[in-house]
Order: C-alpha cells, then structure tokens, then sequence
C-alpha cells in the first residue's frame, strides 16, 4: 500500500493536478473533475454534483511512481478515494451522502479488479458494497459512468 502524501507544491502533484495521470486518464486530475462535472450537470444529476466537483481531490496528495510508471511517465494513485474522503470528511457543509459517494466511487471498479487478484481485498470491498443501501449502491453505479465519460 502507497503510503505517499504529497505536498501541494510538490512535483507529483502539480503534475497530476494540472498535465498528466496514467494510460486510464487522458486529462490531469484537474480536468478529468470538470469532465465529471459536466457529465452529471449534463445527465441533470444534481444531487451527485458536490461528488463530482470532490471525488478525485485526494488523488494529487497520494500520486506517486512505480516501476513501470517511471518507464511510461505515468501516475499511481492507490485507494485515492479514501485520501478524498479523509479531507472532506470533517467538513460541516458537505452531506454524509456526498462524503459516501466520495469514499466508495471507486468500490465497484475495485471489486472487479481485485476479483483474481487479490480475493481478500476483493472480499472487503465486496462486503463494504453489500453494507450500502440500494439507493448508494445505484447512485455509484450511475456516478462511476460519469467518472469513465471523464477520462475520455
């Protein structure tokens, strides 16, 4: 597990902040959330928009380089989500929801990708899924589109 935590003016994060991620982005963290945002202003999501705008804000502390990322110049951002969710988590003005869809917009993807990989942590993740009401479970569903439309 990554254990970086980079300071706002580091090269790793104003890399990814404002030019580059990995392969799985083609914009910065930056405009990867203005694309997010766009897609659920778009889709008349409202309610997902503070998630939108907050999702990914953890992800420039956390960027960091492994082997095969130093070859392609690359970023790594391991369980980002939970960097994003313990900066706003505090914060009074953001809803418990908005703060949930924020901690687990990467759950889905992370038990698909986990599922061979690594069965342990593809079971945490999976029984943090199966604790979500139906309403969160769909709202990340729709949110995790709007998050792949954001990397194009």
């Amino acid at each position: 597990m990554n254990t970086t935590v980079n300071k706002i003016y580091s090269k790793p994060f104003l890399i990814t902040l404002f030019w580059k991620q990995n392969k799985h982005h083609k914009h910065s963290v930056l405009i990867h959330t203005l694309k997010v945002l766009y897609h659920t202003i778009k889709n008349k999501d409202f309610k997902l928009i503070p998630a939108a705008l907050l999702h990914d804000i953890g992800k420039p502390f956390v960027a960091y380089q492994k082997e095969e990322d130093i070859i392609t110049n690359e970023w790594s951002f391991t369980d980002h989500e939970e960097k994003s969710y313990q900066i706003i988590k505090n914060w009074r003005f953001i809803s418990d929801y908005t703060k949930t869809i924020v901690r687990y917009h990467y759950l889905i993807r992370d038990i698909d990708k986990h599922k061979l990989k690594d069965p342990a942590r593809h079971q945490a993740k999976k029984k943090i899924w199966d604790s979500l009401n139906t309403e969160i479970q769909n709202d990340l569903k729709r949110f995790l589109k709007y998050d792949d439309l954001g990397k194009k």
